[in-house]
């Protein structure tokens, strides 16, 4: 059994990027954009309306003020800070949930976010308290990471992650988005390595060493331009490997 998820409500006034309708036809957990890197109050609310429609897990993806940059860019803020921004663009997302006879199932941090808080602990626990604060008890984290270390700590559930549509380095990291053959541009080749992190718990990394992998949900990005592509074509091997594409039990 695995989750797959993806980031959506990525759009912002009349600028538009994902097909999030699409998207959720193939995978089972959404983590929607709250404000910050990008969305908008309109494009949340229809975000959470359709996610309630299709049954899709709703997530917050919040992440750090910074629109232009897309969230990618790190940004020197305090754990206090972090805190703030965490739980407001999270109170956000669940109330508009809650306006929808539904609620926030995990946190999932966004871009640079993401990454400050896999690798500082200080700024982990920022996430994972406001995740609490804001009523959300499960965190979608990098195996290993001070993100999961932080979420189990504070006894919320850890729900570790991997990323279909992109390399990884032989320490078991992402491959840098500046390095050449960051992401796996190919539907058949992210295909095939989600199936090899459901079925073989492992990944072959950027020099070709056979990596291990535990995790309960893969992650395809949604602002690719074949999200939607690549989503059905993971969902489709796995389901034929016999794999149970659903959301975590933890999540529900």
């Amino acid at each position: 059994m695995i989750d797959m998820n993806g980031d959506g409500g990525e759009s912002f006034g009349a600028y538009e990027l994902g097909n999030d309708e699409q998207l959720m036809r193939s995978i089972t957990s959404i983590n929607i954009a709250c404000g910050f890197h990008a969305g908008d109050p309109q494009v949340m609310k229809r975000t959470v309306e359709l996610a309630a429609a299709t049954d899709t897990a709703i997530g917050a993806h919040p992440g750090f003020q910074d629109l232009a940059g897309f969230g990618r860019r790190m940004m020197a803020v305090s754990p206090e800070e972090i805190y703030a921004l965490v739980l407001y663009q999270t109170g956000a997302l669940q109330a508009f949930c809650r306006a929808n006879g539904t609620h926030v199932r995990h946190l999932k941090p966004h871009g640079a976010l993401y990454h400050h808080a896999a690798a500082d602990e200080y700024a982990a626990e920022a996430v994972v308290r406001a995740a609490e604060a804001a009523g959300v008890h499960a965190i979608f984290a990098p195996p290993g990471s001070q993100l999961e270390k932080a979420a189990m700590a504070q006894g919320l559930t850890a729900v570790r992650e991997a990323f279909a549509d992109r390399r990884y380095e032989p320490d078991g990291t992402l491959r840098p988005r500046t390095k050449q053959g960051a992401l796996l541009e190919s539907a058949e080749e992210a295909a095939v390595q989600a199936e090899d992190i459901a079925l073989r718990r492992q990944v072959t990394a950027s020099d070709g060493r056979i990596i291990k992998l535990e995790v309960e949900t893969i992650c395809v990005h949604g602002d690719s331009r074949h999200a939607v592509e690549t989503a059905q074509a993971i969902r489709y091997r796995l389901e034929q490997a016999g794999v149970n594409v659903t959301a975590p039990e933890a999540v529900v």
